[in-house]
Formats: C-alpha cells, sequence, structure tokens
C-alpha cells in the first residue's frame, strides 16, 4: 500500500466506498463521478501505478473480475453495451495513479463519449512496429 494513495485507502476499508464487490485482492466500488449509471471501479489493493507494474497474475485476475461484474451491472442495469477502461500515464488521462479499471454501462441515448477518429496505419508504421516484436 502506498501512503498517500487515495485510492490504497479506498481499496483497504480506510476511507468508506459504495462497495459492490471485496476478495483478498481487490474491492470494486461505484465511481463517485460516473460518466453513465453504475460506472464502477475496480481497484487492487496491492499498489501497483499503472499496467507495467502490476504483477501479471493481478493484471489476469482483474480482467477476470471485470467480466464477472460487467455482466452484473449490464444485466441488472439492462444496459445497451459496456466500456472497459483502463488509463496509463497522464497523456493517456489517468488522473489517480493506482492501476484500476472503469467498468462503464452504456445506454443508447448516452452522452458518455469514448471513442477516437481512426488513422491510417502507414507502411513505415507498420514495419516499425512489427520490428519491436
Amino acid at each position: 500500500m502506498a501512503e498517500n494513495c487515495i485510492f490504497c485507502k479506498i481499496a483497504n476499508g480506510e476511507i468508506p466506498a459504495a462497495t459492490l464487490y471485496e476478495d483478498e485482492d481487490f474491492r470494486v466500488i461505484l465511481d463517485l463521478n460516473p460518466a453513465a449509471l453504475g460506472h464502477a471501479l475496480i481497484l487492487p489493493k496491492a499498489h501497483a501505478a499503472n499496467l507495467f507494474e502490476l504483477p501479471d497474475e493481478t493484471a489476469a485476475k482483474a480482467l477476470v473480475l471485470a467480466k464477472k461484474i460487467s455482466g452484473k451491472l449490464k444485466d441488472g442495469l439492462h444496459a445497451d453495451g459496456l466500456n472497459v477502461v483502463q488509463n496509463n500515464g497522464e497523456a493517456a488521462g489517468q488522473t489517480v495513479f493506482h492501476f484500476h479499471m472503469h467498468l462503464i454501462p452504456r445506454y443508447a441515448d448516452d452522452t458518455v463519449d469514448v471513442k477516437w477518429k481512426p488513422g491510417t496505419l502507414t507502411d513505415a508504421d507498420r514495419e516499425k512496429i512489427l520490428n519491436l516484436f
């Protein structure tokens, strides 16, 4: 647990939150500033600033948990879809530097905007990226 991390404090029960689920590794809470009805956050109890610091085992468990909670939210709230959003770094929109996943139920008439303009994959960019692997 990081000393001054708000999400560590929430995940470990030091700060109250509307908890949907809890086990030894995670706490899932309702977001205080929801993008849509049912917007929830998956918080690991052990601190990792982002995906790159997260242990592989925790990352795997987080995705399984996202599937479980997302299904309950989608079905229970009669959502038309659901976004799973996970930001890493300030440039990517991360504002709290404790790994977390957003589960955002989506409705046909909502105003949530999780979109981007499609670009073009150039031959040079494709080769540059392929050469990384």
